[in-house]
């Protein structure tokens, strides 16, 4: 296992290696220039290169680079060109709500996906499978951002049960639940339909095979059959869509946040791109491809957790 993963690690480093060059290079493709948009469009030019000068935007693309490079590997993430405080500090500042709604969001759509997924592969052909599959071909038509703001309209607008905008506040349990509940149920409801349909196919599948066939001939309950034998059997495919869906969700939340203008990694990247922040627009993106390399690396730990035949060497 910890050879593994040390292979897992050492090839997660090309990966970001190449993301971050992406970044690095369309970011400075980008129309705009930091120093104009600190100093405004009436500045001097004199003013507008001096700022420019201490940025380090004169230096050579290939320096600029090195230095972003080095950087990193000190774990730097810099300091922001418009606003000049520490990236780390508004990192750790919103990170924890961005982890909130994407942990949330996963369970949603897990807990109720993997039941509806389930009762609809049970009840194949029936009036309750036609309606889950016309739920979740609904479900995937409807973009993130607009079954957001449907959702602010009926529980926060007409019949306000929740807040509508906002994160709450990290030290009062309460108010955090309440504005992090629509936010959540937003994105959960979106990979509900996916994690049902998967579901519902890889059960399908299972509940044909002999050995199923087998424990009900024993005489075993049927909730014992369809829990113990066809979804343990059927947890391979469902564990690598929502892992899926969790690496998905963490770039959805760019939408969500904004929609609910609730603060995040999301809200802060649309800041750092429309101030033209190549600091804080570099920084997120280590962070989101970071998550990415974590999430895909503890789906694959799960596959042997769910099927002990699947070993890492």
């Amino acid at each position: 296992m910890t050879k593994y993963l040390a292979t897992r690690f050492a090839l997660a480093i090309p990966t970001m290696l190449a993301v971050l060059t992406l970044v690095f290079i369309v970011v400075r493709v980008i129309p705009g220039d930091p120093a104009t948009a600190a100093l405004g469009d009436y500045a001097s030019k004199e003013a507008v290169e001096a700022l420019r000068e201490r940025m380090g935007l004169n230096d050579p693309l290939y320096v600029q680079y090195f230095r972003f490079l080095g950087d990193l590997l000190r774990g730097d993430l810099g300091t922001s060109m418009i606003t000049g405080q520490p990236i780390s500090k508004t990192v750790m500042a919103v990170l924890p709500y961005t982890l909130q709604l994407t942990l949330s969001a996963v369970a949603v759509g897990g807990l109720i996906g993997v039941p509806i997924g389930i009762y609809t592969a049970v009840k194949r052909n029936s009036l309750a499978d036609y309606l889950g599959r016309v739920f979740s071909l609904a479900g995937l038509s409807v973009p993130a951002f607009y079954l957001g703001i449907l959702i602010m309209l009926l529980f926060a607008i007409k019949f306000k049960w929740f807040p509508a905008v906002g994160g709450g506040d990290l030290d009062d349990l309460k108010d955090n639940l309440m504005h992090l509940a629509l936010p959540a149920l937003s994105l959960g409801l979106i990979m509900t339909t996916s994690v049902s349909r998967l579901t519902r196919s890889a059960m399908l599948n299972v509940l044909s095979e002999h050995y199923v066939r087998t424990a009900r001939s024993k005489g075993l309950k049927e909730r014992v059959v369809i829990l113990g034998h066809a979804l343990r059997a059927a947890l391979v495919p469902i564990v690598s869509i929502i892992g899926i869906w969790a690496a998905n969700l963490v770039a959805d939340s760019v939408l969500t946040e904004t929609v609910f203008a609730r603060p995040g990694l999301g809200k802060m990247l649309v800041g750092a791109i429309m101030q033209r922040d190549y600091t804080a627009l570099q920084s997120v993106m280590v962070i989101y491809t970071v998550f990415i390399v974590v999430i895909n690396l503890l789906v694959d730990l799960l596959y042997s957790v769910v099927d002990p035949r699947i070993t890492h060497y």
